[in-house]
């Protein structure tokens, strides 16, 4: 559980807080392995017999004051009694993990019908598959689901089902696959005619990955588009003109649903994937801000998680749903709010219709978590769709193209991951997060309840003898982290002791929010006002505006914050966020799905990643062997002055090796396998959550627009490419004269 707050010192009363101008919060990525310093939990058993305080429920900690017969509370103070049982456990500290460390993961029992489930447990997943599509499409997903086989545990089952204007579900366990379709009715309000038990029995349908991977294998490679001709004679109408297709998603996905979640869906366990980095495409990553709470209680249902999951269905998608219930309508993207003076950015972010939030709660409530694959170039709204995916507690991948897609290395990594469902996140403070009551040490404790299946392997090695390799069993553990934080005597400690990569972790969610309700120009405006404030507090905190001093208010204002090193990146996140798709206008050619997708993923993205994604880390090379500097500024000059021949870029969904026009000939190209250069490569895309694309340019001789793009420090920060002076250089001209206008 790694939990990076945004100052590690704590303001020492309101007016300080106010004062400082800086967001006040923290972030949580409950399923990290470890916390945000490397360090492991300490493991142990008995997370139902944990003492808790009588008054705010609290955990005992290692913070607490323990006595012989009673223990303080270290968030609210209370002395509580302790029974026999835990004076006896507790005279033994070293055998209690909850006494040896803050930050603890205990195992839970489990009640008597959960036992039997836990023999029972069997990951199960099932692939569905756009067959209103293209070769290339059907190639890249057989591609992607043989991947997926080679990373799924032993004793798994799978089921292959297809849609288009019908639904198709597979028998696989035999040697030649058997496929039964039923119809879907065309109208938006249609539902299957029979229920899929009827169609095949579930148990018939999911398959166990051990004995039929072969069988799996050959059932892919029957898969074959739908012809023109069968869409347009299943879809026989138009509407307003416009021909339907036959790509009858929503139906497909409801019917799937509640196939799984029958009678058998207490059966299979399944979850949330822990992205450590990016958690599953969810909002793994809370966000808390700290507005004199003291106690929050979140189901993961509430924030984007599954409060039980069953099964795991992958949805391959070509395009938008175009036939039968939960069709959208594409027409909305286009010149349409040009004729009509509409805002596009806004207009294009919100759902057109409830259905596909409406079948996320479906999707829950059957235990099914959903992961959205979208590969497609063409409009396909996932502003609606998305939320089937995220709040089930799957993910959304975007794939613009089959050629260079990285769908096969994502669908690995993601199932190579361990999981959690079930899930409940307890966040506590002590009544000095409030302003003003900070004279004792400020706490916060988070309590994060799971359940997790162990693989056989990991079975084995936890019980110390040999198991039936196809087993899994289920656990249920309570995963909880106690922190303290000093207190900021005054203003300079309380900026020394900012986190610039959770401050821009809380903006992004903050501009996400205000676009989707807002518009894009609107968070636009409210991340520049932000900064506006800040600058102008900071400049009046420290005093650094003297009103009658003769000088001009303009030259004295310090918008580079040359007083404070740890709020010196501001300016240029801030800046680097106005130049990201994320808030940039629909007329500079941004596509509406892909600033879906992007919102999506920044919003699950631990800071330090995060932080790669807005602003890129450039880093030069002398040899392939030897680096120059680890860091330069992402502006055309830095690669002038620093005379390296060799750059590396990391945007993290990208990674660029530039060779400088001027580099040595004699320098290899690309980077030898064993050089440090490719181990910086290798590693960094081992720690991704999803597979960044690399790409390797000689300057002078390949396109290098690519690596130029991210070049922003000398573009105009509204998008209208090079200017006359330095984007940022501007950038910061324009926020001095708002700073002016501000403090007047």
């Amino acid at each position: 559980m790694a939990v990076r707050a945004t100052v590690s010192r704590f303001p020492v009363d309101t007016d300080a807080r106010e004062g400082s101008g800086l967001l006040w919060g923290v972030t949580v990525t409950p399923f990290a392995a470890v916390d945000e310093n490397g360090h492991s939990p300490a493991f142990g058993s008995g997370g139902d017999i944990l003492p808790r305080c009588e008054n705010c429920w609290a955990y005992f900690n290692t913070y607490c004051e323990l006595e012989q017969w009673a223990w303080s509370c270290s968030l609210c103070g209370t002395l509580n009694g302790l029974s026999s049982a835990a004076v006896e456990r507790y005279s033994l500290p070293k055998s209690c993990a909850e006494m040896c460390s803050s930050f603890v993961d205990l195992e839970l029992p489990l009640d008597g019908s959960s036992e039997e489930a836990a023999m029972q447990a069997r990951p199960v997943y099932v692939a569905a598959v756009d067959l209103s599509s293209s070769e290339e499409f059907l190639e890249l997903t057989k591609s992607a689901l043989l991947a997926a086989l080679e990373a799924l545990a032993p004793g798994s089952l799978f089921g292959l089902a297809t849609f288009s204007h019908k639904l198709g579900l597979y028998d696989i366990q035999g040697p030649i696959p058997v496929v039964k379709n039923v119809f879907i009715p065309p109208d938006a309000e249609g539902t299957l005619p029979i229920g899929l038990d009827d169609v095949m029995p579930l148990l018939q349908f999911l398959a166990p990955v051990d004995t039929c991977k072969d069988h799996i294998a050959s059932a892919l490679e029957t898969l074959r588009p739908t012809t023109s001709w069968e869409r347009t004679t299943a879809a026989g109408q138009s509407l307003d003109g416009v021909l339907i297709g036959g790509r009858g998603f929503g139906v497909a996905m409801e019917a799937l649903c509640n196939y799984l979640g029958s009678e058998y869906g207490n059966t299979f366990a399944l979850g949330l994937n822990d992205f450590n980095y990016k958690t599953q495409m969810l909002f793994t990553r809370l966000m808390f801000d700290f507005f004199n709470v003291n106690f929050a209680c979140l189901s993961f249902k509430q924030m984007l998680f599954p409060l039980s999951t069953a099964a795991r269905i992958f949805a391959f998608l070509s395009g938008p749903p175009d036939y039968g219930a939960g069709q959208l309508d594409t027409r909305r993207y286009g010149e349409q709010y040009a004729s009509k003076g509409e805002d596009a950015d806004r207009a294009l972010l919100p759902e057109q219709t409830p259905f596909y939030k409406d079948l996320a709660a479906v999707a829950v409530q059957a235990g099914v978590c959903v992961d959205i694959f979208a590969v497609t170039n063409e409009y396909t709204d996932l502003a609606s769709l998305k939320f089937l995916s995220i709040e089930s507690g799957g993910s959304l991948f975007l794939y613009t193209s089959t050629e260079d897609s990285t769908l096969p290395q994502d669908m690995y990594r993601m199932l190579s991951r361990p999981y959690a469902f079930g899930c409940v996140l307890r966040l506590r403070t002590s009544t000095e997060f409030k302003p003003g009551n900070s004279s004792d040490v400020p706490t916060i404790q988070i309590a994060f309840q799971y359940s997790v299946v162990v693989p056989p392997e990991e079975l084995s090695n936890l019980a110390g003898v040999s198991t039936n390799r196809t087993i899994h069993s289920l656990k249920r553990r309570l995963r909880i982290r106690t922190l303290q934080f000093g207190v900021a005597e005054n203003i300079n400690e309380l900026y020394d002791s900012c986190d610039p990569e959770v401050v821009l972790s809380l903006l992004v969610h903050k501009v996400i929010l205000a676009s989707l309700d807002e518009g894009v120009r609107e968070g636009r405006v409210l991340l520049q006002e932000w900064l506006v404030i800040l600058i102008a507090q900071y400049n009046d905190a420290l005093k650094l505006v003297q009103y009658n001093s003769g000088l001009s208010l303009r030259s004295q204002i310090d918008v580079a914050f040359s007083q404070c090193p740890q709020l010196q990146p501001l300016p240029r996140l801030i800046f680097a966020l106005l130049r990201n798709p994320l808030l940039r206008f629909h007329e500079e050619g941004v596509h509406p799905d892909y600033r879906i997708y992007l919102q999506c993923l920044f919003s699950v993205l631990e800071p330090s990643s995060l932080h790669r994604a807005v602003y890129p880390v450039l880093t030069s090379f002398a040899t392939p062997d030897k680096q120059a500097y680890p860091r330069h500024s992402l502006s055309r000059a830095a690669l002038i002055t620093s005379g390296s021949p060799i750059f590396f870029l990391d945007a993290f969904t990208i990674l660029v090796v530039f060779y400088s026009s001027t580099a040595d000939p004699s320098l290899p190209f690309p980077p030898p396998h064993d050089c440090l250069l490719r181990i910086t490569i290798n590693k960094l895309k081992q720690e991704r959550c999803i597979t960044p694309k690399l790409i390797f340019i000689r300057g002078g001789l390949d396109d290098a627009s690519v690596f130029e793009n991210f070049l922003i420090e000398e573009q105009d920060v509204d998008g209208s490419g090079l200017t006359s002076v330095m984007g940022f250089v501007s950038f910061l001209e324009d926020i001095t004269q708002k700073v002016l206008e501000f403090m007047k």
